[in-house]
């Protein structure tokens, strides 16, 4: 009986985690589609190659599509996200 509620549990948390995630990649696609394209083919921060590490990190910035290089750009990106705006400007 035990075993019973543990699978029954263990398969409803899997259930739940995989219906949150689905629900979560469309929300990126929706808002990632009205957002103005990114225009570089490198990072904003370390002006690395998008790809050079791996799949590139998109988020949106008000209203704006912004590309890193990896996940250690985003949060020097969202310290002083101005400094690095302007490099969209040029």
């Amino acid at each position: 009986m035990k075993t019973k509620l543990t699978l029954l549990v263990t398969s409803a948390a899997a259930l739940f985690l995989a219906a949150c995630s689905s629900e979560r990649a469309d929300e990126t696609t929706v808002t990632t589609e009205a957002a103005t394209p990114y225009p570089l083919e490198t990072c904003i921060v370390s002006g690395e190659a998008l790809g050079s590490m791996g799949e590139p990190i998109v988020i949106v910035h008000e209203g704006r599509e912004i590309k890193f290089c990896c996940d250690a750009c985003q949060p020097t990106f969202e310290e002083d996200p101005e400094k690095f705006l302007n490099k969209l400007e040029q």
